[in-house]
């Protein structure tokens, strides 16, 4: 859900220092990768350490391919060290692709809806990575005239024959999902879930230098090219590959062609309690699932392994960011759950959301050996995953997935970055009024 470009923890994230929240403290794997200070030569080399450089590393590497992989600051330092960590099932702007691309939209969402599920499920269980992986999550609705839409979606799914697992929850019945007298009903999906995602990130890329991909921490890259010599170019070093992959949102300074103003970072916070005596996490989130709500600036929450409440959202599509984490979170928080009110908040961290305008995920070629990959729009759990495995598969010589991702016209800004998140601060205004009212 967070992209690495936070500017405040910019420069102390250069130092190897994930930034401090719940998921830091409590990390599993404090293995540190060397700085590139060398020349190298490899099948593909990754930018981008988060899930979607992992993700991919490991796919290649388990096909025999040599992988050079380059991260900026640390493993899981940006978004997938970050996040809500909710493994929400399919893609974000499911209906645009649906819309743009008609019955082989359809054909491809149904196709990798679980894909990415499936992936860290099997990797969990062969390299034994502990991050606590719990199934459930729920969608509530925010509004009775919500209720409507998460019906029709069930319906849909069920007669495109992937929906058995779903249920709804009317009104009444809503207490067994969540604790709390906001909400109206909701959608269950037993198939996806929630996790710690530093730890599955730690853990992923432990299992892809076991495989033989080379991780380098503290290494930028400043510089890459196709063609006929392709290559990635940090202040220190240099990889000359046969392919190059921009895992994740590109800096600004890289951008060009295909992804000039398409990925706008917009904040989101997340605070976590202090350990909840059991009797009150049981009461709040009764199932153990992980819930986000119905509204499309929305909020998120799930129990954490200890107990804790881990409640996010307040998404701030201006780029700026709140001076005090917790005091605007709080409210909201107990505004949700009144029970929590004396609650102390133990942790409060944040960092960006890659939105994408059309919600669909950008992942395609600026060349024909330069692959990228972004905008997950909050689903980045599932979909980065998915997005590793098409672009491992495009290398490998299956291009279907690809060149179906790559007919997706993705909005564009003609405006530079700044002025661009204003412009997408305006337009959120207008939903957060129609959340409200």
């Amino acid at each position: 859900m967070f992209h690495a470009d936070e500017k405040r923890f910019m420069f102390q994230g250069m130092s190897a220092a994930h930034v401090s929240s719940y998921y830091s403290h409590t990390s599993n794997d404090e293995t540190r990768y060397p700085q590139l200070e060398e020349r190298l030569a490899a099948d593909v080399c990754i930018v981008g350490g988060g899930f979607s450089g992992v993700a991919t590393a490991l796919s290649l590497a388990e096909r025999g391919f040599s992988v050079v992989l380059l991260e900026a600051h640390r493993i899981g330092w940006g978004a997938s060290g970050r996040n809500g960590g909710q493994m929400i099932a399919g893609i974000s702007g499911e209906h645009c692709v649906e819309r743009q691309l008609g019955e082989d939209g359809r054909r491809l969402l149904k196709d990798i809806r679980y894909l990415g599920h499936e992936i860290i499920e099997t990797r969990i269980a062969k390299h034994a990575i502990a991050c606590d992986l719990k199934y459930g999550w729920a969608e509530v609705a925010a509004r009775p005239r919500h209720m409507a839409g998460l019906c029709s979606y069930i319906e849909e799914r069920i007669k495109a024959g992937d929906g058995d697992h779903l249920e709804i929850v009317e009104a009444s019945g809503i207490e067994a999902v969540v604790g709390s007298r906001t909400y109206h009903g909701a959608m269950i999906d037993r198939k996806s879930g929630h996790l710690h995602p530093l730890n599955l990130c730690l853990g992923e890329a432990r299992a892809a230098a076991v495989q033989g991909v080379k991780i380098f921490e503290r290494s930028p890259v400043v510089s890459f090219g196709g063609g006929v010599r392709p290559f990635a170019e940090t202040a220190k070093g240099r990889v000359e590959a046969a392919s190059i992959v921009l895992a994740g949102y590109a800096d600004p300074a890289l951008q060009r062609g295909a992804l000039s103003g398409l990925v706008f970072p917009t904040g989101s916070y997340i605070v976590a309690t202090e350990p909840l005596p059991e009797r009150v996490s049981r009461g709040i989130i009764p199932q153990d699932l992980a819930i986000a709500d119905s509204n499309v600036v929305l909020d998120y929450f799930r129990l954490s392994a200890d107990r804790r409440l881990l409640f996010g959202g307040r998404a701030n599509y201006s780029n700026r960011d709140p001076r005090d984490i917790r005091a605007t979170l709080k409210p909201r928080m107990v505004e949700v759950f009144p029970q929590l009110r004396d609650v102390a908040l133990d942790f409060a961290w944040g960092g960006k959301i890659d939105i994408v305008l059309s919600r669909a995920p950008a992942i395609g070629r600026l060349e024909p050996n330069v692959y990228y990959m972004q905008g997950y729009s909050g689903h980045g759990v599932n979909t980065t995953h998915i997005a590793g495995e098409v672009v491992a598969d495009a290398i490998a010589g299956t291009m279907e997935r690809l060149d179906t991702f790559e007919r997706i016209r993705q909005i564009r800004l003609p405006v530079g970055q700044f002025l661009g998140s204003q412009l997408l601060a305006l337009g959120m205004l207008y939903y957060r009024l129609r959340d409200i009212l």
